[in-house]
C-alpha cells in the first residue's frame, strides 16, 4: 500500500526526532507544510521526522494510526478520540519539563515513548491544553501581549543581532531594534535552537519586510504563551501521573 504526505488545512503533522545526540530535548514541532531534515537541530544526527495525522492511499484519506493504538485507546478511556485530540494530548506530554526531566536519558537515545493516563479525564486535560499549543505554534490562535515591537528608524538591514538583557531589547543594526523581550523569551529553545536569535540571524545581511517585522513580534508572543502554557501542563501531567509515568 503506497502512502504519502498530503498536508493542507485538514492534516498536520507532528516533528520530533529520534535522538538528541549532544542536545537536551526540546525536540517537537507541528507542521502543516513539507520541512527540512534539519528543522529541530543543525546536527545532523538528530534530523526531524514527520509522523502526520492523516495518510492517503489513492482516493482513500485516513487517520495515520495503527489498528493496535487505536484499540488499545478505545478501550482504555471507552472513547473514540479524534486525531486532533490524540494529537494534543501527546504534543502536551512533549511539552512537559516533568516528562523532559524524567526522560531524559532515554530521549538522548530513541524516539519519545509517550504514557498514557489511567483517566479519561487526565487524558482530556492534557489534549486541550496540547492543542491550544498546536494552535499557537501554527501562529493561528494565540494571546497577543504586545512584546517584540519595532522601534527606530534605518533601511532595516540586519547587521548584528545583540541582546540587551537591561533594556529586555534585540538590535539589528545601530538604530532599529525589537523590544520589549523578556529574558525567558529570547533565550527560548526549540530542537538545537534558540529561536528569535536563529530567525535574526539566518537574516544577516538582508533587509526585513514588514512581513519578517510582524513575523518576529508574533513569534515572541508566541513564545511567551508557550512558557506560561508548559507551567500549565506540567501541573496536569504530574496531576496524571502523581506515581510516576
Amino acid at each position: 500500500m503506497e502512502a504519502w504526505l498530503d498536508f493542507d488545512q485538514t492534516n498536520l503533522g507532528l516533528v520530533t526526532s529520534r535522538l538528541t545526540k549532544g542536545e537536551n530535548f526540546a525536540h517537537a514541532l507541528v507542521t502543516g507544510e513539507m520541512i527540512e531534515k534539519i528543522l529541530l537541530s543543525s546536527n545532523t544526527s538528530n534530523n526531524a521526522f514527520v509522523f502526520p495525522m492523516y495518510s492517503r492511499s489513492g482516493s482513500e484519506f485516513r487517520e495515520n494510526l495503527s489498528a493496535d493504538f487505536r484499540a488499545f485507546l478505545d478501550t482504555r478511556y471507552d472513547h473514540h478520540y479524534t486525531p486532533e485530540e490524540i494529537l494534543g494530548y501527546i504534543y502536551a506530554v512533549l511539552y512537559a519539563p516533568t516528562y523532559r526531566g524524567r526522560y531524559a536519558e532515554f530521549l538522548r537515545i530513541d524516539f519519545p515513548r509517550v504514557p498514557f493516563p489511567e483517566m479519561a479525564g487526565d487524558f482530556e486535560r492534557l489534549s486541550l491544553l496540547g492543542w491550544a499549543l498546536v494552535q499557537a505554534h501554527l501562529l493561528r490562535e494565540f494571546p497577543r501581549r504586545g512584546l517584540a515591537a519595532y522601534h527606530g528608524k534605518g533601511d532595516h538591514a540586519v547587521e548584528a543581532v545583540r541582546y540587551s538583557p537591561e533594556e529586555q531589547s534585540v538590535a539589528i543594526n545601530k538604530t532599529q531594534k525589537f523590544k520589549p523581550v523578556p529574558q525567558a523569551v529570547w533565550d527560548f529553545h526549540i530542537g538545537g535552537y534558540q529561536v528569535l536569535d536563529k530567525y535574526l540571524k539566518s537574516r544577516k545581511g538582508r533587509t526585513l519586510s514588514l512581513d519578517e517585522i510582524n513575523h518576529v513580534a508574533a513569534v515572541a508572543d508566541t513564545l511567551a504563551f508557550t512558557i506560561d502554557q508548559m507551567a500549565r501542563i506540567d501541573e496536569a501531567y504530574m496531576a496524571a501521573f502523581s506515581e510516576g509515568g
